[in-house]
């Protein structure tokens, strides 16, 4: 099921380029971390679930580029520009080769079910 994004049609003209460039450093450097590493892990400080994941991804040996944006009193309006690029809610956000796979949980659930070692086989 697609995820619902208010179509481009629906942006008054006036406000396009405004809307497309909000923040858009913090997303273009989310994405060429993606596109330079096998794994990337987004997170915050004071978050322990960036925590978790790096740890996770630790205890297994598997490499990871680390992106840390702010707390939750700093930098919160970078990060909504990821939220909205992603659609993820939450942090940390976990790519494997280039997919959006989720937070700690689901990165924890991958790596449990073998399927994480499959992603980067």
């Amino acid at each position: 099921m697609p995820r619902p994004i208010l179509d481009e049609s629906a942006i008054h003209s006036a406000i396009r380029t405004k809307v497309a460039g909000w923040n858009r450093g913090i997303v273009d450097e989310v994405k060429a971390a993606v596109a330079a590493h096998p794994v990337v892990v987004v997170g915050m400080r004071q978050n322990p679930f960036p925590a978790r994941a790096r740890k996770a991804l630790q205890a297994i040996g598997q490499p990871f580029q680390y992106l840390e944006y702010g707390s939750y009193f700093s930098m919160w309006r970078p990060r909504s520009a990821l939220k909205m690029w992603t659609g993820w809610p939450t942090f940390p956000m976990v790519f494997v080769r280039g997919v959006l796979v989720g937070g700690a949980g689901e990165l924890q659930a991958l790596i449990d079910s073998g399927e994480l070692k499959a992603l980067l086989g």
